[in-house]
């Protein structure tokens, strides 16, 4: 039996790859497009898979039987997550419709099917909980997360296996860094800070002080970690948010990896305060091609994932910065 992971060369995809691996699995189909950033496939130069398939071959091979009775689980990640792309034929062809094709087969096949939502599809409010009324996406980026999620509902009480959704918040971690002005603030700073010996951050905004937007910002170890315990317990389902349930601060995320930084270099721990006199965090215009688009606050309400049994500890801004500081330290010798 093969596991198919979409997006396999990309960021939450390689990790997810990373962690059946450490698993024992490696009859792993690996699924992606390659075609305009080949760079990707350095972040599976660690990882051992079956077979590697362009994703506009793999729905064809799927309708045409090819995989038919030999999957154990398909964990769907592949998508365009650029949330300022404006071509929205593309967006729901890529996004929407490729993932019906994927979940058509795996309720045919009674095959567990877990894929990336968003937290994107809550849009500007403040409340951060699975349920219709709270959801309002911003953009077509979130929009075709948001109508996969409704068609995943109204089959529902109907489906024939697993199906579980992850709500991601900001996540953040290894195998990011071919993601460019997309990756994470936290692999910017680190890059940032290396090269200019400072970081920069947005101004105020929505009420915000500099750099004091809140998002909950939650590491792809545990990421890897909840995709993995779900399919442990195939019996467990349902739309879910995937965060540490803890809002932090952009500054926070800033003053967590100038720390990390400078401790590798043996030198003492500043504060907040004493970064904005040694001028180590400056703060930019924010952009006005993102105003109206941008969610200066987001915290997870993480009450339904921990219901249905997943308890292990989330790591918070300051442990996973720290981690993740040092895997890009180590990686850059």
């Amino acid at each position: 039996m093969y596991y198919v992971v979409t997006g396999a060369a990309g960021f939450i995809g390689s990790n997810l790859v990373k962690a059946l691996n450490e698993r024992g699995e490696t009859n792993i189909i690996a699924v992606d497009n390659l075609r305009t950033n080949a760079d990707k496939f350095k972040n599976l130069t660690d990882c051992d898979i079956a077979d590697y398939i362009d994703k506009e071959d793999f729905v064809g091979l799927l309708q045409d039987g090819s995989f038919d009775g030999i999957l154990a689980a398909v964990l769907h990640e592949g998508a365009c997550s650029d949330t300022m792309e404006t071509d929205g034929h593309y967006m729901m062809e890529n996004n929407y419709r490729y993932s019906l094709e994927i979940l058509n087969h795996c309720q045919n096949e009674e095959v567990p099917f877990l894929y990336a939502s968003s937290a994107s599809v809550y849009g500007g409010g403040g409340v951060f909980k699975e349920s219709r009324e709270y959801e309002s996406p911003l953009n077509v980026y979130a929009y075709s997360k948001f109508l996969f999620d409704q068609v995943v509902r109204r089959r529902w009480a109907n489906r024939t296996s697993q199906i579980v959704g992850f709500r991601y918040f900001n996540v953040y971690g290894q195998r990011e860094q071919h993601k460019g002005r997309m990756a994470s603030v936290a692999f910017h700073f680190f890059n940032q800070y290396r090269a200019d010996g400072y970081v920069k951050l947005f101004e105020g905004c929505d009420g915000y002080a500099n750099g004091g937007q809140l998002r909950d910002f939650v590491s792809v170890e545990d990421v890897a970690k909840i995709n993995m315990y779900f399919l442990d317990h195939p019996g467990k389902s349902g739309i879910f948010n995937l965060g540490t349930g803890k809002a932090q601060s952009f500054n926070d995320v800033a003053v967590a990896t100038i720390n990390a930084l400078r401790a590798a270099k043996g030198e003492n721990t500043l504060t907040l305060e004493q970064m904005h006199q040694q001028q180590l965090i400056r703060y930019i215009p924010f952009p006005d091609a993102l105003r109206g688009k941008y969610q200066s606050y987001t915290q997870a309400d993480i009450g339904a994932l921990r219901e249905i049994g997943y308890v292990e500890p989330l790591l918070n801004v300051e442990q996973g910065t720290t981690r993740y500081v040092n895997y890009m330290l180590e990686k850059s010798k």
